[in-house]
């Protein structure tokens, strides 16, 4: 067992109200609960001595493993190939499907022998509230079902043969020949909580077949059928594990503290709900046909609008708590070492309080579809809509700190101001498209003068292109969004001299950076890798602007920066290596907008 394994050697599991991550050697070295953003019970991924993990693998000297996805589902294979014989871990999670929250979260894991005699451990060490909770260890007579109790949560761990005693923990074996199977279950709850029924091997066996038949019914329902099905399936899947589906909001990743750099600062806790990246998640989901998610997040959104329809202040904060909670306080978890000694580890997030102005421009795109207003959004959801926006055209000129959170001081964004003419541009479509009460007037009038300012003060000379803010020259990547949203013609002189220049400048072997740090400081020591979603961001802009072969290579050369099982975390390193937080939803969702993209494009070029 590897004490940190690459980042990208995971695979993710779910229930639609948290996750876990599997290791390619069989090892749950992360999963919170009752909700993504809970405080963790293995996390040994962030420290290895005192985060908790639970292994489920077989103990050989000599041993190859693969991992994969059964297909179309979020069920987890863990392959162990060696001398003696082939044996399987398959991890996965009963789906919410009521959309109630709960205590309630069960991790199944059920082993085989394939071929020959496999020795199977089992070897289960909770540590509740980030490894801050000590617990107390209960093992029944026949060994075959242990229970954790901690302040706060209560874990038992079932299994078809019995475990023992290792001091607050518990550890078993169990030998199996071909064709057999064991099977484990840990389920955490309340402490008060009714413990859960008796499993059997056979009940957790036909619990796999259930799982995968609910992920492959609800990817069915997807209306892509473009060249990449396999790639944008699995995105798709992972956005949908990335959602709480009690509320329909989407958390940017399934993980805390994982570096942008190894050993440095840049980590983060992305188990929120960022209104930019939950919009963008939904839209991209909405393009292939999942209206469901789309009117789930339309609810939460109108809910964060009501909030503070008529208060001073914003009207929306950058980020919440997946149930709608505003307050995230971060807090530096001391006792932990981080990934590789990435430190220090952060729970929570102090970039709540950040001013961004281009939520707004990514929440409207989210609903400029149309069907989530047309169906989803009644009379009082619209007029807290617009009501944003009137406040939105006499509060849109000001510094913020800008779409990637920098922590170097407020600057007049080009971005923020893009976005907000986004939000302009849609909200005056979609009150003309569905007759709805606007004060059109102002809000044209608003989005004309940012066209106007943007053109005017974010425009270089020196670089012939549009820059990351009004005060210098540098370029960000996040502008590849700008000829998506329709705020220049992707194949304007305007817009492809800054293609160009992003091209020169940003991009590495189709591999995008977001913006240059020691040219642009953002209050943080360190470097960071390319960013996946500019790449992919890349990817749909070079494809609009009719540059389809470069695009189209960009785009499936990324692909092979993808996992094993298909998974991206935030950023690629020098050394092709995953970074940041991982799965990314960010990543996920800019591969399903590029691809789509592209094939639109090429099904034009090829007369389709």
């Amino acid at each position: 067992m590897d004490r940190y394994p690459p980042i990208a050697e995971h695979g993710l599991v779910g229930d639609l109200q948290t996750a876990a991550l599997v290791t390619s050697q069989g090892v749950i070295d992360w999963f919170a609960a009752p909700r993504f953003d809970s405080p963790s019970i293995f996390a040994a991924l962030l420290d290895h001595d005192h985060g908790g993990y639970f292994l489920f693998a077989p103990e050989e000297p000599e041993v190859t493993c693969k991992q994969l996805y059964y297909p179309d589902t979020a069920v987890l294979v863990t392959r162990f190939m060696s001398p003696d014989g082939v044996g399987e871990v398959i991890d996965c999670m009963p789906p919410d499907r009521t959309g109630t929250p709960t205590d309630r979260h069960t991790l199944i894991r059920v082993v085989r022998a394939v071929r020959g005699t496999v020795r199977f451990v089992l070897d289960c060490r909770p540590r509740f509230d980030y490894g801050r909770a000590a617990h107390e260890l209960d093992l029944d007579l026949g060994g075959d079902t242990a229970v954790f109790r901690a302040p706060g949560a209560t874990g038992y761990l079932q299994s078809s043969f019995p475990v023992e005693r290792n001091g607050k923990d518990v550890r078993g074996e169990v030998t199996l020949n071909v064709g057999e199977e064991a099977a484990a279950a840990f389920t955490v709850c309340d402490p008060d909580g009714v413990p859960p029924a008796p499993v059997t091997v056979q009940s957790l066996s036909d619990q796999l077949f259930e799982i995968g038949n609910f992920w492959q019914a609800w990817l069915r329902t997807s209306t892509y059928r473009g060249r990449w099905p396999d790639m944008v399936g699995r995105s798709a899947i992972t956005l949908k594990l990335l959602t709480y589906r009690p509320t329909g909001a989407p958390v940017a990743a399934a993980t805390m503290g994982l570096p942008e750099q190894v050993g440095g600062e840049r980590n983060w806790d992305y188990r929120y709900t960022w209104i930019r990246d939950g919009s963008l998640s939904v839209r991209a989901l909405l393009d292939l046909g999942f209206d469901e998610e789309a009117t789930g997040f339309t609810h939460w959104l109108r809910e964060r609008w009501s909030e503070r329809a008529g208060s001073e202040g914003e009207r929306l904060q950058i980020m919440y708590r997946v149930d709608g909670d505003p307050d995230i306080p971060e807090v530096i978890l001391d006792h932990f070492e981080g990934y590789r000694g990435s430190a220090p580890v952060r729970a929570g997030n102090a970039a709540m309080d950040q001013l961004q102005l281009d939520i707004y421009g990514e929440a409207l795109y989210a609903l400029a579809e149309g069907r989530t207003v047309g169906l989803h959004m009644g009379y009082h959801g619209w007029k807290g809509l617009a009501a944003t926006l009137d406040w939105l055209a006499d509060s849109w000129d000001r510094p913020d700190e800008g779409i990637w959170e920098t922590r170097g001081g407020r600057k007049d964004f080009t971005y923020s101001r893009v976005m907000c003419w986004a939000a302009f541009d849609a909200g005056l479509r979609l009150a003309t498209e569905f007759s709805r009460p606007a004060d059109l007037a102002r809000w044209t009038g608003a989005r004309d003068a940012i066209l106007d300012q943007v053109m005017t003060r974010g425009w270089s000379d020196k670089e012939q292109a549009l820059v990351q803010h009004y005060d210098g020259d540098v370029l960000d990547a996040s502008l590849l969004l700008i000829p998506r949203v329709g705020f220049l013609a992707p194949k304007g002189a305007g817009w492809l001299n800054t293609l160009d220049a992003i091209n020169r400048k940003l991009v590495s072997d189709s591999l995008v950076y977001r913006y240059d740090p020691a040219a642009s400081p953002d209050g943080l020591r360190g470097s960071e890798g390319t960013f996946s979603l500019c790449t992919f961001l890349y990817v749909d802009a070079m494809a609009r602007a009719g540059r389809t072969v470069e695009a189209r290579y960009a785009f499936e050369k990324m692909q092979t920066y993808a996992n094993h099982v298909g998974l991206f975390a935030e950023e690629i390193g020098p050394s092709g290596e995953q970074l940041g937080n991982f799965p990314q939803a960010f990543t996920h969702l800019s591969l399903i907008m590029a691809a789509t993209t592209l094939d639109e494009v090429l099904d034009r070029e090829q007369g389709r």
